[in-house]
């Protein structure tokens, strides 16, 4: 009997609808479920690394603010190192043998745990307990970052590229409204002024959590664990993985030679390498511009913490609002012009950023010291806004723009590489706002470094190739 001919391409072809098919039978709950962890993780950036816990453990938990800067830098800079070195090994092991839940359970209860441990850091504690705190931190922040890595490497097996954009927006939306509640919450219902007693509605703390010992912003970080632990829950319930490699013997070691392999050919393929690097650079810009900007706001323009907390929930709402309609947008044109496009908006907000002071706006005078004008509070207010919308709207069209670029049987590999771009210089943006801020005694001076990088950022993105408009 003669043996039937199948061309490699029929055989491709079959196999690519199949993939559709399997794609399109991703269910509601496996979507919202998926989604469900840029939820459950946002209050940890939100609470713990900047708005609430980050400031009281500067102010109120080591001798002086200087020393407490420079504690938590170097804490946050530990768990950037050991993400930037690990996530790219793990990531090849988990392709090599298959399903990613289990490695988001292990670093979600990292994340949870070390969430938790801080609410051990009390006032003025002792050496022991800072450090231990620290170590907490460098542990929940190691779990948050590995757990997203394998999270966003199941994003394109659950619905067709073309939907990917909206998927990632929607997802991104979503977790920056669960950090804008919880940080409304925090704010109305938990954290009181040491002075008054009371919130910023002027109620007393609930559960009787005490103002004199910080208990309302300590209780961040057991918030923000329960909050992990309950909404990752239905991601493990209702979202589908891919199933167990049925070559587990010897897939570790099979995983690493890949990644080495796959790191001496980055240069062979110049778009990923090239997004890789613009990606780098424009991420650590942006961290920079989240993590001084209540800094700048209060050094610069005299803010009080009530008014940083209202700048919070003001770049929470616009990072929801533009990570929603970056992702539809980059459903439309691709994920490539809405990255150029927020860069253009983070570049003009920066800018905007560094010629507002307690007197001027754009460089022209507003007012006096004495008689103040509320002009620069709103231009600073409008940039917050600016920064939330760019910045949802990037970090959701980033993730499917490294989908573009990476090979899809090293999906989680490649979102590997994606954080190790992402920590592996983590230290230029403070090191150089710091330089700079430092050299010319100036604070507005000391963004421009920022402004720099995301200029860097913009300048290798012609060399990444973006999907084309469909």
């Amino acid at each position: 009997m003669k043996a039937v001919q199948v061309s490699p391409n029929k055989i491709k072809g079959i196999t690519d609808v199949a993939e559709e098919q399997a794609l399109s039978k991703t269910s509601k709950k496996g979507i919202w479920g998926w989604m469900l962890f840029d939820w459950a993780a946002q209050p940890f950036h939100t609470l713990i690394l900047t708005f609430i816990f980050a400031p009281y453990f500067v102010a109120q938990v080591v001798p002086n603010a200087v020393e407490g800067q420079a504690a938590w830098g170097y804490a946050i800079g530990i768990g950037g190192i050991i993400i930037a070195i690990l996530s790219p090994i793990l990531g090849a092991i988990a392709d090599a043998t298959g399903p990613r839940k289990p490695w988001i359970f292990v670093f979600v209860a990292m994340a949870a745990a070390g969430s938790y441990y801080l609410w051990y850091l009390v006032p003025n504690a002792d050496d022991t307990t800072i450090f231990w705190g620290l170590i907490a931190l460098a542990v929940a922040l190691a779990g948050i970052e590995f757990a997203a890595v394998f999270n966003n490497a199941m994003m394109p097996d659950l619905v067709p590229r073309e939907e990917l954009g909206r998927l990632s927006g929607n997802a991104w939306s979503l977790g920056y409204i669960g950090g804008l509640l919880v940080l409304i919450a925090m704010l109305t219902m938990m954290v009181a002024n040491s002075e008054s007693g009371t919130t910023l509605i002027g109620m007393t703390p609930i559960l009787g959590l005490d103002p004199a010992l910080a208990e309302g912003e300590r209780a961040s970080g057991i918030l923000t664990a329960g909050w992990i632990l309950i909404f990752v829950i239905p991601m493990f319930l209702f979202t589908p993985d891919i199933p167990r490699s049925t070559k587990v013997a010897g897939a570790v070691a099979n995983g690493l030679k890949e990644l080495l392999q796959t790191l001496k050919n980055l240069p062979k393929t110049p778009s990923l390498f090239a997004y890789l690097g613009s990606s780098m650079l424009y991420r650590d810009a942006l961290n920079g511009l989240y993590a001084f900007g209540g800094i700048y706001a209060a050094g610069v323009l005299n803010w009080e913490v009530t008014q940083v907390g209202i700048f919070g929930i003001l770049a929470a709402l616009t990072g929801a609002i533009g990570a929603y309609f970056g992702g539809r947008m980059d459903d439309k044109l691709g994920p490539k012009p809405v990255v150029v496009g927020s860069l253009l908006i983070l570049t003009l907000a920066s800018i905007l950023i560094i010629t507002t002071d307690p007197t001027h706006v754009l460089f022209m005078e507003v007012g006096t010291l004495e008689n103040k004008s509320s002009l620069p509070d709103l231009m600073f207010y409008a940039c917050g806004g600016l920064i939330g919308a760019g910045g949802g709207a990037i970090q959701a069209a980033s993730r499917t723009l490294l989908v573009d670029q990476a090979d899809p049987d090293r999906m989680t590999e490649a979102f590997g590489l994606y954080a190790l771009s992402g920590k592996a210089t983590s230290f230029i943006a403070p090191l150089s706002v710091a330089f700079v801020t430092a050299t010319f005694g100036s604070q507005q001076i000391g963004v421009i470094p920022i402004i720099v990088l995301f200029l860097l950022g913009l300048f290798l993105l012609p060399f990444v190739t973006g999907r084309a408009k469909t």
